[in-house]
C-alpha cells in the first residue's frame, strides 16, 4: 500500500507516512487506494477477539510488516487495557455506547496510541533508519497523556508534548505533568489549542528547525492524528463495534448502522468514514461539537470559517477551531484535487476561511450530518441518562448523546430506523467536577472529592490510572508563549 500526500507531490510506503508524520509539502498522507473488505472477510472477523479484528483492518494498510508480529504486538497493547478494549454497550432499543476509555489514560486516544509505538519502531527498522525520533504533539487534553504513556522510555525516541495552560481540565493537565519517564517533556502554552497545532505544524514544515533538529541526531514525528498511523488504528473500533452489533443479532451483515462522533480535530469521525469507504456498512455519520461549533456550520452550509470567538467549554478536547483531519476529507469530496486541497489549506491560514462547491456540498451532506449542543444541554443529558438508564457518562459524550438524540428526533419517519451508536471517547472520571455537577448539582473544585463523590453515587469502578495520579509529584511547570515553542523543542533535543 502507497500513501500519497493531500496537497500532490509526494508518495510513500505505509512505513514512509508513519516516521514523518506528515508530508514535506504540509499535506497529510492518505492512502493511494482505500483497501477493501469482502463479505467473507467481514463474516470471518465475527468469531475474532479485538486485537484480531485491528490487526486484519490495520494490515489492509501496511501490508509491508509481518503479520504475526503485528498481531502480537497488538494482544501486548490491548493486553493493558481493563477487559474488552472497545465494549459495545446497549442502552435502549437501536441505542448504544460504543466505550472507547478502558485504555492505560482512560480516554480513547489510547485505542491508537498504545500502538502507534510498535508501528513507528517497526518502521524505522524497515526504511533502515538508524536516528532517534522526536515525537511532537499537540494536545487537547487526552492526546498528550497517551502519547506520553505509550512512548514513555522507548528507546531511540524523544516525545515532546504542547497543551494550552487554561483550555484543558484540572485532571487532564495532572495526567500530563506528574507523567514520568526519560525521554518525555511537557510544555504548557499560553493559547488555545490551535496556537499550539499551529505552531508545532510549522516547526514540521520548516527548513531552519527540521535541519537544526536532523543536527542533533533526530528525525520529526507526529503523533497526533495527522500520522497515518495514528489515526489508522482508530479504524478497527468501527469494524469491531459493527461485528459486535451483528454477532448479538442486532444487525444482519450488511443492514447499515448510524454513528455518533464527538468530534473536534475531526479524526474520530474521519476514520469513521474511512471505515465506510472500506466497505463497512455505514449509514449517517453525525459530527457532534459544542458550542465551538465550526464543523457544524461547515457540513451544513460548505463554508469553513475559523475567524470566530473560542469558548473554553466543558468538553475542552474539542475545543478546536481548526480541524486538521479534515483535509483529508477535502482532498476526497474535491475527486482527490490535490492541487484544490493545498489552496485552500492556503486559504484557510491566510484567511481562516474557504468554502466547497456546490457539488461537494451535496456529497459532503449525502454522508454527515451536524449538530451541536450548549453547556446546559450536555449537564441535561448527562443527568437525564444516569437518571433514566443509570448510565454516568463524561462530558464528550453528552455532547454526542445530546446531538444524536436532537438527530433521532427529527430523523425522516420514512427513513430507515437504523440502530445508532454513540461514541464515548472518556471516562466520567476524567471531568469530575463537570460530571459531578451535572449529575447531582454540586460544584465541587477538588477533582479528587468529586471522584469519591461520582463513585459513591454512581458505582462505576475509579479506573487504577486515576487514583494513581493523586499522590505523583508535578514534574513539569514551564509555560511559553506560542512563538517559544521552537525554542523549547530545540532545547529538548539538546
Amino acid at each position: 500500500m502507497k500513501f500519497v500526500s493531500t496537497r500532490g507531490g509526494e508518495t510513500v510506503t505505509g512505513a514512509e507516512a508513519i516516521v514523518k508524520g506528515i508530508a514535506s509539502d504540509g499535506g497529510l498522507f492518505v492512502p493511494e487506494t482505500f483497501p477493501k473488505f469482502s463479505d467473507g472477510e467481514m463474516e470471518s472477523m465475527l468469531g475474532m477477539d479485538y486485537a484480531e479484528r485491528a490487526a486484519t483492518v490495520l494490515f489492509k494498510f501496511f501490508d509491508e510488516f509481518d503479520r504475526e508480529e503485528l498481531l502480537l504486538a497488538l494482544k501486548e497493547a490491548y493486553a493493558r487495557f481493563d477487559g474488552d478494549p472497545a465494549p459495545l454497550v446497549r442502552i435502549d432499543e437501536g441505542k448504544y455506547f460504543l466505550e472507547l476509555f478502558h485504555g492505560p489514560t482512560c480516554a480513547f486516544k489510547d485505542m491508537a496510541l498504545s500502538v502507534l509505538p510498535y508501528l513507528l519502531k517497526k518502521s524505522s527498522e524497515i526504511l533502515g533508519i538508524k536516528d532517534d525520533v522526536l515525537v511532537l504533539t499537540a494536545t487537547s487534553g487526552d492526546t498528550g497523556k497517551a502519547a506520553l504513556e505509550g512512548f514513555r522510555d522507548q528507546k531511540g525516541v524523544k516525545i515532546q508534548v504542547f497543551y494550552p495552560e487554561e483550555g484543558v481540565s484540572a485532571m487532564q493537565k495532572l495526567f500530563m505533568t506528574t507523567q514520568e519517564g526519560s525521554n518525555v517533556s511537557v510544555v504548557a502554552v499560553k493559547g488555545n489549542f490551535d496556537d499550539c497545532q499551529g505552531a508545532v505544524k510549522k516547526i514540521f514544515t520548516s527548513e531552519e528547525y527540521t535541519a537544526k533538529i536532523r543536527e542533533k541526531g533526530y528525525l520529526l514525528s507526529s503523533a497526533n492524528s495527522i500520522n497515518i498511523g495514528r489515526l489508522a488504528p482508530q479504524i478497527a473500533y468501527y469494524f469491531s463495534a459493527y461485528c459486535d452489533l451483528v454477532s448479538s443479532e442486532q444487525l444482519e451483515m450488511g443492514e447499515e448502522a448510524d454513528f455518533t462522533v464527538p468530534t473536534g480535530n475531526f479524526g474520530n469521525i474521519l476514520a469513521a468514514y474511512y471505515a465506510k469507504r472500506m466497505g463497512l456498512p455505514v449509514g449517517r455519520l453525525v459530527c457532534a461539537s459544542n458550542k465551538n461549533n465550526v464543523l457544524t456550520d461547515f457540513i451544513r452550509t460548505g463554508a469553513y470559517n475559523a475567524k470566530r470567538t473560542f469558548y473554553k467549554t466543558m468538553s475542552p478536547s474539542m475545543d478546536i477551531l481548526v480541524s486538521s483531519n479534515l483535509e483529508r476529507l477535502l482532498f476526497e469530496l474535491s475527486g482527490r484535487d490535490a492541487a484544490r486541497t493545498k489552496e485552500r489549506m492556503k486559504s484557510l491560514s491566510e484567511t481562516g476561511k474557504y468554502s466547497l462547491t456546490p457539488e461537494e456540498l451535496t456529497d459532503l451532506r449525502a454522508q454527515f450530518s451536524a449538530g451541536f449542543t450548549s453547556e446546559d444541554d450536555t449537564v441535561e443529558c448527562i443527568y437525564e441518562y444516569f437518571t433514566e438508564y443509570g448510565y454516568p457518562m463524561d462530558t464528550h459524550t453528552g455532547v454526542a448523546m445530546s446531538v444524536a438524540d436532537r438527530y433521532l428526533e427529527k430523523r425522516d419517519p420514512l427513513a430507515p430506523k437504523r440502530v445508532m451508536v454513540v461514541v464515548s471517547t472518556a471516562s466520567p472520571y476524567k471531568f469530575p467536577q463537570d460530571v459531578l455537577y451535572a449529575l447531582t448539582g454540586n460544584d465541587v473544585k477538588d477533582s479528587f472529592k468529586c471522584v469519591k463523590r461520582i463513585n459513591l453515587l454512581t458505582a462505576m469502578k475509579v479506573p487504577a490510572a486515576i487514583k494513581g495520579v493523586r499522590y505523583k509529584p508535578v514534574l513539569f511547570k514551564t509555560s511559553v508563549a506560542p512563538k517559544e515553542i521552537g525554542a523549547e523543542v530545540l532545547k529538548f533535543v539538546e
